[in-house]
């Protein structure tokens, strides 16, 4: 009997989180457009002038989240400059179709890819969070694509522990994806709030920040785990990508907060900026992990600034 009602509490889960699935997608659709890329579709958002001066500026977010949470700083951006924002794969209405395989040097080829599509040039790369593990590997692997870098709370070094105890789970054989299609999605709108809020601390999260934000999208079985194998497999990428720091050549800010308590500034950012010689350090006192959310201005400044010292000339060249 207890077995009996165990798979039919599973079933009608399963129901629900499929029913909750429809829902997301009409209540939060597509906004963008589909380019295709080898072992993915990437949902991509253009905005700003097409033929502004200077280097297109690439938003690339963080895990747990899609382009949404870039948004704000590139429609301060896109004022003047073409902005490109992406839903990395797997996140948001981005898919790729191997949803273990997700390196941060995949992940480079895949934006090289896709922005070769729109033919972009080299860019500016922003990149926050988990994004700021392949920051890196664009502009040692890609310097055609990379004319610089504004890393933003960047992951970059291994850390102590590992990727999270619900991560770890969701990525067990079996008993993982069975969690995902069945408890996730209603779990997690409970939860999406109270985490939400311990990532922006100690700023308050800005209101209406999870609808407008999308991030009930995470939600969703094959994006979660997609997601959780990300976070899996990046210690160990980051691992055997920082020896090659040193190497890269372009210009490069790191901006962080000294109250980050999602990703040590000491650990990443401060290391980081002591490998790389031309690398710019700033520590903004009080500020936590959502940098972009605390200091836009700042953040755009740094950009234009980046910008104006390239040359804001003629465009460059497609490639």
């Amino acid at each position: 009997m207890i077995v009996l009602l165990s798979v039919l509490a599973l079933a009608v889960l399963a129901l629900i989180t499929q029913a909750g699935v429809m829902a997301l997608q009409r209540i939060y659709p597509q906004q963008g457009n589909t380019i295709e890329v080898a072992g993915a579709h990437l949902n991509v958002v253009d905005l700003g002038p097409r033929d502004a001066d200077g280097p297109a500026v690439v938003l690339l977010h963080g895990a747990s989240s899609n382009l949404e949470t870039m948004r704000p700083l590139g429609e301060l951006l896109a004022k003047h400059r073409r902005v490109i924002l992406i839903d990395r794969p797997g996140h948001g209405w981005s898919a790729r179709d191997d949803l273990r395989n997700s390196t941060p040097a995949m992940q480079a080829r895949i934006v090289d890819e896709a922005l070769r599509k729109l033919e972009v040039g080299a860019a500016i790369f922003v990149v926050h969070s988990l994004a700021g593990a392949f920051g890196p590997l664009m502009a040692l692997d890609y310097p055609h694509r990379t004319a610089g870098l504004v890393m933003l709370a960047p992951v970059l070094y291994p850390w102590p522990g590992g990727a999270g105890t619900y991560n770890t789970i969701v990525t067990t054989p079996v008993i993982g994806p069975l969690l995902a299609f069945t408890i996730t999605l209603p779990l997690g709108l409970l939860l999406a709030k109270p985490v939400a809020r311990g990532v922006f601390a100690p700023q308050a999260m800005p209101d209406g920040f999870i609808a407008g934000s999308r991030t009930p999208l995470l939600l969703r079985p094959r994006e979660f785990l997609a997601n959780a194998w990300e976070l899996i497999g990046l210690k160990a990428a980051v691992a055997n990508q920082a020896p090659r720091y040193d190497a890269i050549k372009v210009p490069v800010v790191v901006i962080t907060g000294d109250s980050d308590v999602t990703v040590s500034p000491a650990r990443h950012s401060r290391a980081f900026a002591a490998a790389v010689p031309q690398a710019r350090l700033i520590v903004l006192p009080g500020v936590g992990h959502m940098v972009q959310y605390a200091a836009p201005e700042l953040v755009a400044s740094e950009i234009e600034t980046m910008i104006a010292e390239l040359g804001a000339g003629p465009k460059a060249a497609m490639r």
